[in-house]
């Protein structure tokens, strides 16, 4: 009979050899004949569950059960209890967090705000760096496990002002040549080597494309090129170029172009630098300027060796044995590789067979190639690779970070895949406005109020910049990242979605690109005809009275196809063309693209015999307005728009 009984139990699933009768012993405690309890449920059973978990906006379920110490299904109860069906990798926000605390009895808290040291604002001219991925990663090494590494270098200025042909010469290759009109038309990492060290370039199209990576929140570049002709000056895109750099708080080194030239003057490009906050260290201030000649293929070596020189005095710094992250530079789907991506190493060193997750796709590294397409089987900080292997072609700026596993890099890639699908969802949020400033400054985010500032001439912009900067006070500073003549680009929008910034245009107007950019980042442009107006709104910015302003948004079009006369009035047989047209809703009539009805509301609104409240695209319908009727015709557009307040 015992020998029966043994059988039995070690017969019983979920029990193992040789422990037989501890194994049933534990089953007798458990009911309902469960299994013996996982060595996971044990040692989570065996912490103390915690009493309050810090959490920011947005936090997955999966995560939040793990810092409270709890089951997935516990949180996900909590969820069904108010209506929501979540699953665990659902993101929820810090209200909703709150509420499944209190159910379960545990506080939810929002994490301390660090404070930065007060010296080192005061000191600064250029505004604070968000941290990015890569920065927090070394943030958490050792200073102990970090090394030097080659310092990356990104070369801007203004177009045909050389900067192609000068890498051209650096790397000993012919570029240009390759280039539809001698233009760089892409962005590529490369590495060259000088007195036994190493330094990394990265060609960009212009600081466009440098600022894109940062406001996508890519922090590659350590130092910037500045190139400049020195039969040409310093034109506005060198302006540009220079603001940009500072914004990204770089170190800038002037590559004085073209001094072969014989209507090469150095000394006015040099004052003209000083002029934009660049004082050359021959006149006693602070910025490397060095003289070469890319075609003559002269001074070359004396700015690498400076670049070397400012490199050793910024110490840059990585672990080789750390955590590996990166950042793409340029990714393309090879019709031959298929899906393949440039990627700068920014700490550990990345090995041949690696997984690992880039923005929301994921690979095993198949193979890799450094710039000169000899292929590599790893590659440390600040080394550029073209890697094969990944599912999908990633975007510039996206982070390479390395996980441990496929299933990991495809947990992770899945989970990132849906909080960009659940981010594109909610409305989109300003970075910063005047109007939300004020409580900024109240609860220390910022101390910092960034302008770009453009105006339609130099005798008005000069004022403009004097007034502004007047306002800054001990608590708040005001930074002009930039200030210049014309209308507002997209590169300033760029520049202001990468540095938290606003744009201030004075009797200007706006690109269509730039507005279309704008509204889709959320940066706010306030467009003034008068200077006082705009004290005062920078005033009342600071000062928390900041009255809210209210935009006209198109929701649709409609044209008009036949008038009828009603006792009343006229009503348009209209087909509208686009978009939705709401009974109430205010109403312009163009013509030709001129409007000829100033701003009414549609009185009536018909489908065939029947009220309606709105008609959508490509439905026909009665429209009657308030005021103007009687001038419509046959053609002319009805625009419908709507007042929306605008942050």
């Amino acid at each position: 009979m015992a020998t029966k009984n043994r059988t039995q139990q070690k017969a019983r699933p979920g029990q193992h050899k040789g422990n037989n009768g501890m194994n049933g012993a534990k089953n007798a405690k458990r009911p309902n004949g469960q299994g013996p309890r996982p060595k996971a449920a044990n040692e989570a059973a065996k912490k103390p569950l915690p009493t309050e978990v810090i959490v920011g906006d947005y936090i997955t379920v999966r995560d939040l059960a793990t810092l409270m110490n709890r089951s997935p299904i516990d949180l996900i109860k909590v969820l069904m209890q108010f209506g929501i069906m979540a699953p665990i990798t659902h993101n929820i926000d810090h209200d909703t967090a709150v509420i499944i605390g209190e159910e379960l009895g545990v506080g939810i808290a929002w994490p301390e705000i660090e404070e930065s040291d007060e010296e080192e604002e005061e000191d600064s001219d250029v505004p604070a760096r968000r941290k990015t991925l890569v920065d927090q990663i070394l943030e958490s090494e050792s200073e102990d496990n970090l090394v030097l590494r080659p310092p990356v270098v990104a070369v801007l200025g203004h177009v045909d002002h050389g900067k192609t042909t000068l890498l051209d010469r650096i790397r000993n290759t012919n570029v240009v040549d390759t280039e539809a009109g001698g233009i760089t038309q892409r962005t590529g990492a490369y590495q060259v080597t000088i007195n036994g060290q190493k330094i990394t370039f990265i060609d960009t199209p212009g600081h466009e494309a440098f600022t894109s990576m940062r406001s996508r929140g890519a922090q590659v570049t350590d130092i910037v090129v500045l190139v400049v002709a020195a039969d040409d000056g310093v034109m506005p895109q060198t302006k540009e170029a220079i603001s940009h750099a500072r914004a990204a708080d770089v170190q800038i080194v002037v590559a004085l172009n073209k001094v072969d030239k014989a209507n090469a003057n150095v000394q006015r490009v040099m004052e003209e630098l000083s002029q934009e906050g660049l004082q050359p260290e021959e006149w006693g201030g602070e910025t490397i300027v060095v003289p070469v000649s890319a075609l003559q293929n002269t001074g070359i070596d004396d700015l690498l060796e400076n670049i070397l020189v400012v490199a050793e005095l910024e110490e840059y710094k990585a672990n080789p044995k750390g955590a590996c992250a990166g950042t793409v530079i340029e990714a393309e789907l090879d019709k031959y590789r298929g899906a393949t991506a440039t990627v700068l190493i920014q700490n550990g060193t990345l090995l041949k067979g690696d997984a690992v997750v880039v923005g929301t796709t994921w690979g095993r590294i198949k193979a890799m190639f450094d710039y000169e397409g000899n292929q590599i089987s790893q590659a440390g900080p600040s080394t550029p690779v073209v890697l094969l292997g990944l599912q999908d072609v990633p975007k510039a700026g996206d982070v390479m970070a390395r996980v441990r596993s496929d299933k990991d890099a495809r947990r992770l890639s899945d989970e990132r895949r849906q909080e960009a699908e659940e981010a594109a969802k909610r409305p989109s949020t300003r970075q910063v406005s005047l109007d939300d400033l004020f409580a900024r400054f109240e609860s220390g985010e910022t101390k910092t109020l960034n302008l770009i500032v453009r105006a339609d001439m130099q005798g008005t912009l000069e004022p403009v910049v004097a007034s502004l900067s007047e306002l800054k006070n001990e608590e708040v500073d005001i930074k002009i990242l930039q200030a210049a003549i014309g209308n507002i680009s997209e590169s300033d929008v760029m520049l202001a979605e990468a540095s938290d910034a606003i744009i201030i245009g004075f009797s200007v107007d706006v690109d269509r690109s730039a507005q279309v950019r704008a509204e889709a980042s959320g940066v706010e442009i306030r467009l003034y005809n008068i200077i006082y107006k705009m004290i005062e709104d920078i005033e009342d910015a600071l000062t928390g009275m900041l009255e809210p302003i209210y935009e006209d948004f198109t929701i649709g079009h409609a044209q008009v196809l036949q008038t009828f006369k009603l006792r009343r009035g006229f009503i348009a047989g209209c087909n509208v063309t686009d978009g939705i047209v709401k009974r109430n809703a205010q109403v312009r009539v163009l013509r030709d693209g001129a409007e000829i009805v100033s701003p009414t509301r549609i009185e009536t609104l018909r489908r065939f015999t029947e009220d309606v409240a709105e008609v959508r695209t490509g439905f026909e319908c009665g429209i009657k307005i308030a005021n103007g009727d009687d001038q419509l015709q046959e053609g002319d557009v009805i625009e419908i728009f709507e007042k929306r307040r605008v942050r």
